[in-house]
């Protein structure tokens, strides 16, 4: 405990982390008032109480931002489809190649055609959710409110992006995941408390072993979020006039997950679209009966469609942020070498094929623990508590603070402070250098 203690006063001790800090504290704030700003023209009183179905997932995402009908009603998700849709085009469209391979300038055109296409994906979005309202809540339904309407929730998102992109920049950084992540962590009190209340003092057991095994499918993603498969990399002796180097041994470490939380956003946000396509067409057709029966979190296409998408996105994210080429261009200029692999060519495919080894088990691992929450379901969890067990919060919520917990200690490291842990260092991390170039 004193070492804990400890850990914060030096956490605050540092003025940049401190600034930085409570600059994150300050945006998140006003994205949680926000999430309780109703709609104009939208009667509170009047809406549904809970929202089910995959409507109860994008609703735990957002904070209850979506059942609240409030101006941040879809949060940051279309920026999250449009970032899909960037993705996909830097690998069909040779335009897109050349702006991700142009370094932080092509980034940024990146970004800034993300951020024009989420206009029209958020404002075709909202007609969906407008379909969900139901007609009671409306005081003054017609076109002025539906225009009205779309033009709120399309300013709301670009807001909520805002507020993203200056928690990266004036906070401890991840501004998208960590809205997306506190809407989630908002959630969790009223759900275990529902729970609870639900099994009352006669299941009071079976409460407790659903918080038992809650505990270890969260250290199952942890696992899954530290597992590294280290590389061994040899650097030769080198001399340069009066400065001599001893031939040392690092190592490249390949995450099992290289990808992290992305591709089940990813896979997340595109199962929304069936839902919300079939919410905004007409109610008493059969097709749109199908469409919302077969994409319910509950059905078994669902799930399989869900967890095929990870297992892609997955790989396809990988293949986007680590590079062998690159990998194997640095350490021949750096004079490293692999033991037993010949530098150049082969190095790059003798990574490009761990990489694609280690990549599977943590594409299936993420898939599995993303369609956990349906069995959880299924053996008489609530449905509110079952989304924490595994799925897209769960997956969130550890790699956010795992990530946050890495930039904290960072700070902490580089001021000869302790880390977060009594070692200095968060398991996981490489206690050797890295000979991958960031």
């Amino acid at each position: 405990m004193n070492k804990f203690i400890e850990t914060i006063k030096n956490i605050f001790a540092i003025e940049d982390l401190r600034t930085r800090i409570l600059n994150t504290l300050f945006f998140i704030a006003i994205y949680r008032l926000g999430c309780y700003v109703v709609l104009p023209g939208v009667d509170p009183t009047q809406l549904k109480q809970g929202t089910g179905g995959v409507f109860g997932i994008l609703d735990t995402l957002l904070g209850g931002a979506f059942s609240h009908a409030s101006i941040f009603a879809l949060g940051i998700m279309p920026y999250i489809s449009a970032s899909i849709v960037l993705q996909l085009l830097t690998i069909a469209v040779p335009y897109f190649q050349k702006l991700q391979k142009e370094g932080e300038s092509g980034r940024k055109k990146i970004n800034q055609y993300t951020r024009v296409l989420t206009i029209p994906i958020v404002m075709a979005q909202s007609v969906g959710f407008l379909a969900t309202i139901n007609a009671e809540a409306i005081m003054n339904p017609g076109t002025f409110f539906t225009i009205s309407t779309m033009l709120i929730i399309t300013a709301g998102t670009l807001f909520c992006m805002w507020l993203g992109e200056k928690i990266t920049d004036k906070g401890i950084g991840n501004g998208i995941s960590m809205i997306i992540m506190i809407g989630i962590v908002s959630r969790l009190p009223g759900a275990l408390i529902g729970e609870a209340a639900a099994k009352g003092v006669n299941k009071s057991l079976i409460f407790l072993l659903e918080l038992v095994v809650l505990f270890l499918v969260v250290m199952a993603v942890i696992v899954l979020t530290q597992a590294v498969r280290r590389i061994p990399v040899q650097y030769a002796k080198q001399v340069g006039g009066a400065t001599q180097l001893d031939a040392q041994r690092q190592f490249i470490p390949l995450k099992v997950n290289a990808a992290g939380v992305m591709p089940i956003i990813f896979a997340q946000s595109l199962m929304f679209v069936p839902s919300i396509a079939a919410s905004a067409w007409d109610k008493n057709s059969d097709l749109a009966a199908n469409i919302a029966a077969y994409f319910s979190p509950e059905h078994w296409v669902y799930n399989t469609v869900f967890a095929l998408l990870i297992v892609i996105f997955t790989y396809f994210y990988t293949a986007i942020s680590v590079n062998p080429n690159q990998i194997a261009d640095d350490l021949k200029r750096s004079g490293g070498f692999v033991p037993g692999v010949k530098p150049g060519r082969d190095t790059s495919e003798f990574i490009d094929e761990i990489l694609t080894r280690v990549t599977l088990p943590g594409a299936v691992a993420l898939a599995l623990i993303a369609i956990f929450p349906t069995l959880a379901l299924l053996l008489g969890v609530s449905r509110n508590l079952s989304l924490f067990y595994g799925g897209t919060s769960l997956i969130i919520m550890v790699g956010v603070v795992l990530d946050t917990l890495n930039q904290v200690e960072s700070y902490l490291l580089m001021r000869h402070y302790d880390g977060m842990m009594k070692s200095g260092k968060l398991r996981g991390r490489p206690s050797q250098p890295i000979a991958i170039a960031s």
